[in-house]
């Protein structure tokens, strides 16, 4: 039987990972949690799963927890280096691997105040962000917008599925006339 990788997501803050192992309803998982890895091996629906991942920098796995649920296994680890920059990735080797995905969900940019997005309650995905600057809060702004009420004479065209336009207009003659916007035939 072949092992697999699963799914795994992750996000970072200064002082944490956020690792997501998407396999629902692992069975027998074995993870063990070092200073510079975490390993994983399990099986799920009838297949077998395995994964090293080699940290970018020391973590503390004394200070890291973990949860096993029926559709994943959660890691919160905590980097050895605390109140740092954020890493530029999470593996030692650089290089894109399939199977690791960034997990947009938990994913704040470095620059982001905790804060103040905390403070945002989660209300609005804009946060705080001021829209008066964008021509008004009432789109004031937006003027010269009017005047395209409806598309009068166009009431009746139905569906128009199955028509074939080149054999329909096959050998016919196009004429403008002058007189209007219209093209007769």
């Amino acid at each position: 039987q072949t092992t697999r990788f699963p799914e795994v997501l992750w996000a970072q803050r200064t002082d944490e990972i956020y690792l997501t192992f998407n396999v629902p309803d692992v069975e027998n998982p074995v993870l063990n949690l070092t200073a510079d890895a975490l390993t994983f091996s399990g099986t799920s629906e009838g297949k077998e799963y395995a994964v090293t991942i080699d940290f970018f920098k020391e973590v503390s796995p004394e200070e890291s927890k973990k949860s096993v649920t029926a559709r994943s296994i959660y890691f919160v680890i905590v980097k050895k280096e605390k109140d740092q920059s954020y890493w530029p990735r999470l593996l030692k080797n650089s290089g894109k691997v399939h199977w690791l995905k960034t997990d947009f969900a938990k994913w704040k940019d470095e620059d982001e105040d905790d804060d103040a997005a905390a403070g945002a309650g989660g209300a609005s995905p804009f946060g705080d962000m001021d829209f008066s600057q964008f021509g008004g809060g009432d789109m004031g702004g937006m003027g010269g917008m009017g005047g395209m009420g409806g598309m009068g004479g166009m009431g009746g065209m139905g569906g128009m599925g199955g028509m074939d336009f080149d054999s329909m207009m096959a050998g016919q003659n196009f004429v403008s006339d002058p007189r209007s916007d219209h093209v007769v035939f």
